[in-house]
């Protein structure tokens, strides 16, 4: 039999008191297991600790410390494990190189244990900081031309800007987020699964409130119109 072992993380200290994200990737992690006739060995965690960097991620270590040969890392979502280039690469080289597998539940097309997975796996961590920094640098432009030609903006201020004396001024926090939608969608997110991953790490809306699959629906339409001033 197969042998997993499972990594799960939670990025705020209320979500990690609470458990309830804890425990939906750990029920993913062992319902996957179930299904594909493997051995949950361990599930390792990190609560309250941000995926920003692989620093300071105890979790993350020791997950990575347990991988042994025909051993597979099992995550609930790519997010968990890293949120940049460099990061998804070196964990993916690490357990390419303890010749274990990996794999992504949400991202179902992160599956090393074929060839195909192995290539997806690197080349969706590329193109999804690369369409990161395009969302950044056309909502620079958008910004650009508005202040060149003295536009103003009336109406309610989409999510990732403020309006300031009737100009759009972008919310650096809150363009982070929409470039991170984005590019979620078009990976082939669920509107639900990418409003679950942002409530299970404590991201506000526009008004504080939780996110809710028509509030990205309405997000993507209205920052699409932005761009397109």
């Amino acid at each position: 039999m197969k042998q997993a072992i499972g990594y799960i993380r939670v990025s705020t200290e209320r979500q990690a008191k609470e458990g309830a994200s804890l425990e939906a990737q750990r029920a993913r992690i062992e319902d996957w297991c179930r299904r594909n006739g493997c051995e949950l060995v361990e599930v390792f965690a990190d609560e309250g600790i941000s995926g920003a960097t692989m620093k300071g991620r105890p979790g993350l270590q020791a997950a990575l410390a347990a991988l042994k040969k025909g051993r597979v890392l099992v995550t609930y979502a790519l997010s968990r494990l890293a949120r940049s280039t460099k990061d998804a690469l070196f964990i993916s080289e690490a357990v390419a190189a303890k010749k274990s597998d990996l794999v992504s539940l949400t991202e179902q097309q992160f599956d090393t244990t074929t060839a195909a997975g192995r290539l997806m796996f690197q080349m969706m961590a590329a193109l999804a900081e690369f369409e990161r920094s395009l969302i950044a640098e056309r909502t620079s432009s958008t910004l650009q031309h508005l202040k060149k030609t003295g536009r103003k903006f009336s109406g309610i201020a989409p999510f990732g800007f403020e309006a300031v004396e009737g100009r759009l001024v972008q919310v650096q926090q809150e363009a982070a987020v929409v470039a991170e939608i984005h590019v979620a969608r078009q990976q082939g997110r669920t509107l639900q699964s990418i409003a679950d991953d942002l409530n299970s790490r404590s991201v506000p809306t526009k008004t504080g409130k939780q996110w809710q699959p028509a509030t990205i629906h309405y997000l993507l339409k209205r920052s699409a119109l932005v761009s397109a001033c």
